[in-house]
């Protein structure tokens, strides 16, 4: 009796196995990997400076995995990127029409994205965090250097070239296409204060403005992505 008691325990136990076994879904995660390139606009929003939005490039890569029984994806990469800015300057004190002053700075970046699937993988709507390293800015006009910087009675434009070099980003896009080519639209904003540096740089003579400085990055970057 015992022996058939537990033959039918047995018996029992088996069959819940092999059901849950059988109902369970098995599902493929694909990895891709994706090439882009695009064009940006860069900005400090500061009331530090009178800055002018400036026109760049980005190019970089990224690691895709596609999830198929989430809301999701996730990917990661590397972006790097060229800007430029411009910020109101003067010749002398005793120039008063303003002279538009052009930097450029280079960045790279690391993401680590989530990917919404607003239409399965057709269209998403993307988010994470993204650490930076960043060039100082660098004047494209040696001329420029003496040039001073509007709001200010002696700062000139090379003594606002050494920027804080370290950022942590926030990015939102959008990405639309199919499984070959993909079109990214993507806005980043840095949350550190990229002008803190100036604040610790005992030199400069900011008579004209008692301000500490402050700036915060903005960048718009739209590209196409192929992937494979």
């Amino acid at each position: 009796m015992k022996k058939t008691q537990l033959s039918l325990l047995v018996a029992l136990m088996l069959c819940f196995v092999t059901k849950s076994f059988a109902q369970h879904k098995n599902y493929d995660i694909k990895n891709g990997f994706g090439l882009f390139g695009g064009i940006t606009q860069f900005d400090i929003i500061t009331d530090n400076f009178q800055t002018t939005k400036g026109d760049g490039w980005i190019g970089g890569m990224s690691a895709t995995v596609d999830i198929p029984h989430k809301w999701y994806n996730a990917s990661y990469g590397m972006q790097l990127s060229e800007n430029t800015i411009g910020i109101s300057g003067r010749t002398s004190n005793l120039d008063l029409s303003a002279k538009e002053l052009e930097y450029k700075i280079f960045t790279a970046q690391v993401a680590f994205l989530w990917h919404a699937k607003l239409a399965g993988s057709y269209l998403t709507l993307d988010f994470g965090p993204m650490l930076q390293y960043n060039s100082d800015l660098e004047l494209k006009d040696d001329q420029q250097e003496n040039f001073l910087i509007s709001n200010y009675d002696a700062l000139t434009a090379n003594d606002i070239t050494d920027i804080s070099n370290f950022n942590v980003n926030g990015a939102i896009g959008l990405t639309a296409g199919f499984s070959i080519i993909k079109f990214k639209a993507q806005y980043i904003y840095g949350f550190l204060n990229t002008l803190n540096a100036l604040n610790t740089n005992n030199d400069l003579d900011l008579t004209g403005s008692n301000k500490k400085f402050k700036g915060n990055q903005s960048m718009l970057a739209f590209s196409a992505m192929i992937t494979f």
